[in-house]
């Protein structure tokens, strides 16, 4: 069974950087899309951004130009660059990854990790 741990969360300044990393764990061939959603208190998941097989990115209008989102295949890990953090950017950031390749004709599909917490604040 795959599984996704996120870390690099924490607390910021406004203007601050931080970096995310996700790795997923198991017995991997590929995964396909690997995305960022992010929660803040009182609202509902929103993506952030996504990277589709290592090279194809979107983002969210709210975070274009800020962030970044990239991958490293060979170690089946995600990263986002956030840049420029605001405080409405404070929200537990949550990794997925879907379509994922764990056989020769097998896949596992929309696996989440367990979220970190992104705090921007003076």
């Amino acid at each position: 069974q795959v599984q996704l741990v996120e870390s690099g969360g924490g607390l910021v300044q406004p203007g601050g950087s931080l970096r995310l990393s996700c790795a997923a764990s198991g017995r991997i061939f590929s995964i396909n899309a690997m995305t960022w959603y992010r929660q803040a208190p009182g609202k509902e998941r929103e993506l952030v951004a996504s990277i589709i097989s290592g090279s194809s990115t979107n983002y969210a209008d709210s975070v274009k130009g800020r962030f970044t989102i990239s991958r490293d295949n060979a170690k089946n890990t995600v990263y986002l660059q956030m840049n420029s953090l605001k405080p409405e950017d404070t929200a537990v950031y949550y990794c997925n990854a879907d379509r994922i390749r764990i056989g020769p004709i097998r896949y596992e599909y929309d696996v989440w990790g367990q979220g970190t917490q992104v705090t921007v604040s003076s």
